[in-house]
């Protein structure tokens, strides 16, 4: 998820940029407050078809996939994006890149060495480079460099429009060492994660000034130091073309040239089919087809038993011959037109499948995990006793089974918000929390004043037999009688219209076309066709229903529920802007001593003090036989945001599934399905929701990359609410102080310690409820190697190429 539309100064501070779920942080709690000692839990292996370098062919072209043209190629400015990071690691000096395990590994393509060298009085690090380092230009890469890049990212002069400073602003002074090959840099206060810096690292003449920073590598990099050149940028083929770097020192590239071409999510299939692309990532969907065209292979030329006219039934078979060989002329026209397009359906999807037999599917878990993101800033999620009931309502594993289960992919809910499992220190710390419980979610419920019948009651400030009340029974009663009176006047209406409607629609003669197509689906079955027209629905949706008041998840909203009148809400006016936010005030998880024990009053089984509801607090009856929770009059009803793209389905039935967990407990949610290009700008980073479902990549660095997610939000002076990117306004002073102190600690281990600590404490705020490592799915030619679902590790594009030696008009040259 690009930061497209956050305010300008709300990234600053962040190195990784959030990934919107329906499509792209985290590292590691508290003993005696999680499930275990420190984990050794193995992540999922990557899935790249590994080759040794001499098995693969040199030469050839690989055309891969991206989501559009990078808006940039400076990684380091607000609108960055996937596509900026995926070429800029083909052209641009990484120099601790991350390993299989998530773990900054030195890169010795460019460093002989890196390492603290001081500690008193302050960190002094220094780099030793390759010395066959050199841009494309000729030039040595060395301290110049640094220089320049520390002075434009330091956050000092703001002429530099940079979104993310982390770490520059620590850096005293960089000098050069013993040669021109040593870097020496001297920090003004400790920083552990000095490994993130410097990477990418851009040469000088890109960053030694505003002008050529802020411009000069937006469209074109004319200096790279990578084993790939830049050698065009097409926009109106929408592709970026790199070529072998002839300057490159280490391994020679295999490929001569590599191309990444924008391809929207929905027209992958067909460009994997037609030859465009070699390696695309794709969703489920597309991976069900290439894994049947491969099945499919021995069929000896017959066509699929799956895809179009596939559901067709004997009788409708015999139906539709029936029509079409009949005495009725129009009605054998129709049919005769309706079995011809059939008919070119199935020759068309057969001519796919067979193509798609030359992909795999490579797949493992993306380095990036989905959570639910509860709102606490305002409204019933600012009590952290209804954030908490909502996390224990939850069924976690189920919700990590719907999205992996049916790809083969381990389904284990994550543990950490600031570790993905297989990453160093990884410890499941949702013990703090407490597990699935819903008796104890409906006493905290009931602690926090959300009981049955609530919603009848009054504000307890309101006197019995005063004017407002007996106001309110006046209104009440003319309200009712006056629904009573719209509701027969709306049927009336309604019966008329329907008779209208029915003589209009017995005048009219539909086109011999349209009976085609009616004939065309009338020889499926009934169920498929049902089961087609609900999936279709639910991806085309833009509305908004509400569950938990008529006990049918999915449901169109009732007409009252519409501000306007309307069946539905169908278009979303755009929030106010995040800095338009009201403060808060936000509870402190109140977990962990300062000593990193569990004090003795908060040693209740299953979890932490505060995930629990008062000993002796009456559960409230089940909601889904007694109704929904109520407290003043009102209805505690969330307002839940998804996404509605085509590639959110499955993001989609987990929400439904989760609303069907709340109202277990008596909370109703209105869900609101908006367009993707809105979803993060319009709601997630102004506020405008309650609960919502969103991802963070992972990360080497916690301390540094998870802090603007978790930092307590601050007041500004303008009455605003600085919030970074908390964008669930859930934070407390301990947790900063947690990130503060682990990022100052040059121990790795005592590092670690701190982070579980700070995950114990956001696990107890119930902010975020980390749900499952997202699926990375990857068509590839089954011909290449070494590329694929690469996890956590950054690809090496130089071993990247056909298995075997390939000759012009090979599968590489077919066709782009």
């Amino acid at each position: 998820m690009s930061h497209v539309g956050v305010p300008r100064g709300t990234v600053r501070k962040r190195r990784s940029l959030a990934l919107l779920t329906t499509g792209v942080l985290t590292i590691p709690v508290l003993a005696g407050c999680s499930s275990g000692g420190e984990e050794t839990s193995r992540g999922v292996p990557q899935d790249i078809a590994p080759a040794a370098r001499e098995t693969v062919a040199d030469g050839s072209t690989v055309n891969w996939a991206v989501d559009a043209l990078p808006a940039t190629f400076n990684a380091f400015q607000a609108d960055a994006d996937s596509a900026t990071t995926r070429i800029t690691g083909a052209l641009l000096p990484t120099l601790f890149p991350m390993d299989k395990s998530g773990q900054p590994k030195l890169n010795p393509d460019y460093l002989e060495s890196a390492k603290v060298i001081e500690r008193e009085p302050k960190q002094v690090v220094l780099y030793k480079l390759n010395q066959q380092a050199v841009w494309s230009d000729g030039r040595e890469i060395g301290a110049p460099d640094f220089v320049a890049q520390w002075r434009a990212l330091s956050g000092k002069d703001s002429a530099f429009w940079t979104a993310r400073n982390s770490g520059y602003e620590r850096i005293e002074k960089i000098e050069r060492g013993a040669d021109d090959l040593q870097v020496r840099v001297t920090f003004s206060k400790p920083y552990a994660d000095w490994r993130s810096l410097f990477s990418p690292l851009y040469p000088k003449e890109i960053t030694g000034s505003p002008d050529t920073f802020n411009d000069g590598a937006r469209t074109t990099l004319k200096n790279t130091a990578g084993p790939f050149v830049l050698r065009s940028v097409s926009t109106s083929k929408g592709t970026v073309t790199l070529a072998r770097n002839p300057r490159w020192w280490g391994d020679k590239a295999k490929l001569d040239t590599l191309v990444f071409r924008a391809v929207a999510a929905k027209d992958r299939t067909q460009a994997l089919a037609d030859g465009t692309v070699d390696v695309a990532d794709i969703d489920a969907a597309t991976a069900d087809r290439i894994t049947l065209a491969r099945r499919d292979r021995g069929n000896s030329g017959q066509q699929p038993a799956h895809g179009p006219g596939s559901e067709i039934t004997p009788a409708a078979a015999l139906r539709s011959w029936a029509l079409a060989h009949g005495s009725d002329e129009e009605a054998a026209e129709i049919a005769q037109a309706a079995r011809e397009k059939n008919r070119k359906a199935v020759v068309a999807y057969a001519t796919e499948q067979k193509a798609l037999r030359d992909f795999a599917v490579r797949k493992s878990l993306e380095p990036a995990y989905t959570q639910l993101a509860l709102n606490g800033e305002s409204g019933p999620l600012a009590d952290d006793r209804v954030r908490r009931a909502v996390a224990r309502a939850l069924d976690r594993q189920e919700l990590a089974q719907t999205v992996l289960g049916p790809l083969g992919l381990p389904a284990k809910p994550l543990g950490s918000h600031l570790a993905l499992a297989g990453q160093p220190g990884y410890k499941d710390g949702s013990g703090a929390l407490g597990d699935q419980n819903t008796k104890e979610a409906q006493a905290l419920l009931a602690d926090a004043g959300w009981t049955r019948g609530g919603a009848a009651q009054l504000p307890k400030d309101t006197k019995a037999g005063s004017e407002a009340e007996k106001k309110g029974d006046k209104d009440a009663k003319e309200g009712a009688e006056a629904e009573k009176g719209t509701a027969e006047d709306a049927k009336k209406d309604e019966d008329k219209d329907a008779k209208t409607e029915k003589s209009e629609k017995e005048s009219k003669e539909e086109s011999k076309e349209e009976k085609a197509d009616e004939e065309a689906e009338d020889e499926k079955g009934d169920k498929k066709a049902g089961r087609a027209s609900e999936d279709s629905a639910a991806s085309r949706d833009e509305g908004l229903y509400i569950v938990g008041e008529d006990n049918k998840p999915g449901a169109k909203a009732p007409a009252h529920a519409s501000a306007s009148g309307a069946s539905g809400l169908h278009v979303i006016a755009p929030a106010r802007t995040a800095a338009a936010q009201s403060a808060a005030l936000l509870r402190q998880a109140g977990v962990v001593g300062e000593d990193g024990t569990v004090a003795a009053q908060d040693k209740q089984p299953g979890g932490a003090a505060g995930a629990y509801a008062p000993v002796g607090t009456a559960a409230p009856a089940p909601a889904a036989a007694k109704g929904q929770l109520g407290k003043d009059g009102k209805t505690l009803t969330l307002r839940f945001v998804l996404p509605s793209g085509p590639g959110s389905q499955s993001l989609r039935s987990v929400g439904d599934k989760i609303a069907t967990m709340l109202e277990k407990i008596g909370i109703g949610t209105e869900i609101t399905k908006v367009p993707d290009e809105s979803y993060f700008k319009d709601h997630i980073a102004s506020g405008e929701y309650d609960l919502a479902l969103y991802s963070w990549p992972a990360t080497a660095y916690p301390a540094t990359d998870g802090r603007p997610i978790y930092a307590k939000p601050e007041p500004a002076t303008d009455g605003s609410l600085l919030v970074e990117q908390n964008y669930t306004r859930v934070g407390t002073d301990h947790i900063d102080q947690l990130f503060d102190q682990a990022a100052a600690e040059l121990d790795e281990k005592a590092a670690r310690e701190l982070m579980k600590q700070a995950d114990a404490r956001i696990w107890a705020a119930a902010g975020s409820i980390p749900l499952f490592q997202r699926p990375q799915l990857v068509a590839v030619d089954k011909k290449l190697a070494n590329v694929g679902a690469f996890g956590f590790a950054a690809p090496r594009y130089q071993d990247i190429g056909f298995k075997n030696r390939q000759a012009a008009g090979s599968p590489a040259d077919r066709k782009k």
